[in-house]
């Protein structure tokens, strides 16, 4: 059985994608100890829910580093998680595009969810661009972060289709229900050291899949 990996989780609003990661942590689902959650912003939610679930909080709010380089922001970050012992940075929601600095030193054991399929509609707002472009199938994914946004290796995806009348909200409250599940999913593999990064691949050791080998929207048989 592995040692339980000390996680850092970083958010700037509510935390939904943060309290799946804690469940699953108290559960025994993933191998993990939540040791720490920062946030950018003070108010954010997110925050007194981490607190429910006996997590430490820090906040390091940008406001106090406006008109200075990113690097200064991230290295207070950096330093609070490593006070904490944190080996595994999870990105939920955190709504702040991270200094190259930064992202060099947790290489390989920093990773985000993103609500679309990448490379397909990488930025803001996942599932407007879904929906503008006319996509039949939209969904979520979880990648390693490296130093362009939602760029890094894949390590989990799940595939929502697009209804007819969907609206953003709708469509992104459908695509959130999955990234739920992957998320918790994509940290264990992480925890378990289960996951091996060549190129823009990540290969999972022991993986087991039972899916449907595609997912067609419209049904053809309907």
């Amino acid at each position: 059985m592995s040692a339980a990996k000390r996680v850092g989780i970083l958010i700037s609003g509510r935390g939904s994608n943060m309290v799946s990661l804690l469940e699953a942590m108290r559960a025994g689902e993933v191998p993990g100890e939540a040791a720490l959650v920062v946030s950018d912003r003070p108010d954010a939610p997110g925050l007194a829910k981490a607190a429910s679930f006996g997590v430490a909080t820090a906040v390091v709010p940008r406001r106090e580093y406006r008109g200075r380089p990113r690097e200064e922001h991230d290295r207070a970050v950096h330093e609070r998680l490593e006070a904490a012992g944190v080996e595994i940075v999870c990105l939920a929601g955190y709504m702040r595009i991270l200094s190259p600095w930064f992202v060099e030193r947790w290489q390989g054991r920093m990773i985000n969810i993103h609500p679309a399929l990448l490379p397909s509609f990488p930025g803001l707002h996942g599932q407007r661009q879904a929906l503008e472009h006319g996509a039949r199938i939209a969904g979520c994914t979880v990648h390693f972060v490296d130093a362009e946004v939602d760029h890094g290796p894949i390590i989990a995806q799940a595939a929502v289709p697009v209804l007819p009348g969907d609206t953003e909200e709708t469509l992104a409250a459908r695509i959130l229900e999955q990234e739920h599940r992957i998320y918790p999913l994509a940290l264990r593999l992480l925890c378990q050291g289960r996951l091996t990064i060549e190129g823009r691949r990540v290969l999972v050791r022991d993986e087991q899949i039972d899916l449907p080998r595609s997912l067609v929207v419209p049904d053809p048989s309907s």
